[in-house]
């Protein structure tokens, strides 16, 4: 039997989990507990991170025989690390998809494929609408992809422009609410 290690979100969040195991992969789910030298003794076929919370240490990246594959809700290179929605409609750069490879800076690994993405009528988006749009859309591109993925029958991209990127601790604490529509951003920050 073949083994992916899913890293992030758990079966109830994303439905990747079970198109993987109708894939009849075994997947094991490691949520947001760190990734350990342990773990990844395991032979697995791939390691998906989607949603994961953890930074991943250089000495775990450079002992897999693949590198792990990173679904990132923006259009990588530009807003690279946490809350990237947020910071495309703030910084108006290109708001969209990315999966890449995992290296050892945040979100800066090889590009597979990217994807840009609009919203329709953005007068009535809020940020949790635009982020469930992408989150939709990076499920179902990964899915659609996911043979080349698994194969790595891709070329990859690398992206000189060094984009942008944001921390947690960099998102505003005046916004709180998520449902607060994407025109009314700038106006309260």
């Amino acid at each position: 039997m073949s083994y992916i290690l899913f890293l992030g979100y758990k079966k109830k969040k994303t439905k990747i989990i079970d198109f993987l195991k109708k894939k009849k992969f075994k997947v094991i789910e490691l949520g947001n507990r760190k990734i350990t030298q342990s773990i990844i003794k395991k032979n697995f076929t791939l390691i998906v991170s989607f949603g994961y919370k953890n930074i991943i240490n250089k000495s775990i990246i450079s002992k897999l025989n693949r590198p792990i594959v990173n679904l990132h809700m923006s259009f990588l290179p530009y807003n690279r690390g946490a809350h990237p929605n947020f910071w495309s409609f703030i910084e108006n750069t290109p708001k969209g998809i990315t999966i890449h490879e995992i290296n050892n800076n945040i979100d800066a690994g090889p590009i597979i494929i990217r994807k840009k993405v609009s919203f329709p009528n953005l007068k009535k988006q809020t940020l949790k609408s635009t982020y469930n749009i992408l989150f939709k859309e990076i499920e179902n591109l990964f899915i659609k992809k996911f043979n080349l993925i698994l194969k790595k029958k891709y070329k990859k991209k690398y992206i000189k422009n060094k984009g942008t990127i944001h921390y947690k601790k960099d998102f505003p604490k005046k916004i709180n609410n998520w449902k607060i529509k994407i025109t009314d951003l700038k106006q309260i920050l």
